[in-house]
């Protein structure tokens, strides 16, 4: 007999919030018992938003709508 194991499935949210309302949000996400809720770092934001745009940029690649510089020209160039 196999049982099954009730497993929770969990996912992550980036939600961009005006300063002036970051007080409230954070309060009312807090009230609302959600268990990790925190802030990350303008850095750690920038390199995530960095990191979207290359995702984006290889899949437009591989649709054929850009061509990427191969990494030997961008070597060149340094």
């Amino acid at each position: 007999m196999h049982t099954q194991q009730n497993k929770k499935i969990m996912q992550g949210v980036i939600i961009d919030i005006p300063d002036n309302k970051f007080n409230f949000f954070m309060e009312l996400v807090n009230n609302l018992g959600f268990k990790k809720v925190k802030q990350i770092s303008k850095e750690n934001k920038q390199f995530i938003d960095d990191l979207q745009h290359s995702l984006e940029q290889v899949k437009q690649h591989q649709e054929g709508k850009i061509k990427l510089q191969s990494a030997k020209d961008f070597l060149n160039e340094l």
